[in-house]
């Protein structure tokens, strides 16, 4: 869902890489220890064309799986806003169920230990008392699952244990709490307030036109990379479509749909495309240190729930902030 022409553009994440200088594992397996090597034939079977690899596009990904998958996500969460707007919470519910559940599954086998019980409890009280008391329950939610994922950690390894790296596993548990369920909470503030279903039709919208302009300019004009120590394949070529699509999107959401002024559209097309693209960036660096590709692979073409909301967390809050303060 950002600027690079990669799987980012149009999925909402970045392929990520390992590390600088890592190997992985099926690649140490087949190169062996230097004494391992021992000299072969030369393989002289032509090489498959691209083209036929699984349809991956230029990109690099499985494209008709991935348009296959978002245009049923899409239409679904539109019917849904449109004829049964509640329902979108538990939607949003069971999603940040599954994407903290990834996260935490990729921290653990890295050997963070994330206490999934309460990041999983506060999560889901963050979301459901979003409902009833609107950001004062968010906020109690929040602050209330942070002190007990302190707690919980403190005492993991039982009482007569002493805790190992209880600093960076416990700031890195509040960092995943803050990053999936308090985020897509302002989803569901924005779905609370006047016209909320189409405040958050509007927000889904300027996703995916900042998804689709970011990959289509990433794709045919992508030449200067943005940010290459984090994602090389990101370009200010898809940056600069991201933008264009996203303000286009704005001016006509916000006048069509919200009747308000254009230049609020302006404001929240910039706005969303700066923080989607940083919210992709910063999945990006996570999954670099942890040496891996996706967060998950329930998805076909996109990996997992995370990989397909990492730009579109920061964006609900974005898009929450302006609306509330503009409307």
């Amino acid at each position: 869902m950002t600027p690079d022409g990669d799987a980012s553009a149009t999925t909402g994440r970045s392929a990520s890489e390992p590390p600088g200088g890592a190997v992985s594992k099926a690649e140490g397996a087949a190169a062996g220890s230097p004494d391992d090597r021992t000299p072969g034939p030369v393989a002289t079977t032509p090489t498959a064309p691209a083209a036929a690899s699984g349809g991956k596009s230029k990109a690099g990904r499985n494209l008709p799986a991935a348009l296959a998958v978002g245009l049923g996500l899409g239409l679904s969460l539109i019917a849904i806003l449109l004829f049964v707007p509640k329902i979108l919470i538990g939607v949003i519910a069971v999603a940040m169920a599954v994407a903290t559940w990834e996260v935490a599954k990729r921290l653990r086998e890295a050997d963070v230990l994330v206490p999934r019980i309460p990041l999983l409890v506060g999560g889901q009280a963050i979301i459901w008392l979003a409902w009833p008391w609107g950001a004062e329950g968010v906020a109690g939610a929040f602050a209330g699952t942070a002190l007990t994922l302190m707690v919980w950690r403190l005492f993991d390894h039982g009482l007569r244990a002493t805790p190992r790296n209880y600093l960076r596993d416990t700031a890195i548990s509040i960092f995943v709490l803050a990053w999936v369920p308090l985020l897509a909470a302002f989803a569901i503030l924005m779905l609370l307030a006047d016209n909320g279903n189409l405040r958050v039709l509007t927000f889904m919208i300027l996703v995916v036109c900042s998804d689709v302009g970011g990959y289509v300019a990433g794709v045919l004009f992508g030449r200067h990379p943005m940010v290459p120590a984090i994602s090389p394949k990101k370009s200010w070529e898809g940056f600069g479509g991201s933008l264009v699509f996203s303000v286009i999107g704005g001016l006509l959401t916000v006048t069509l749909l919200l009747q308000a002024n254009s230049m609020i559209g302006v404001l929240l097309g910039v706005g969303l495309v700066l923080v989607a693209t940083t919210g992709d960036l910063i999945e990006s660096q996570i999954k670099r240190e942890l040496g891996i590709k996706d967060m998950g692979t329930l998805l076909p073409g996109h990996g997992g729930i995370m990989d397909r909301l990492d730009s579109m967390l920061p964006s609900a809050f974005v898009s929450w902030l302006v609306l509330t303060a503009l409307l």
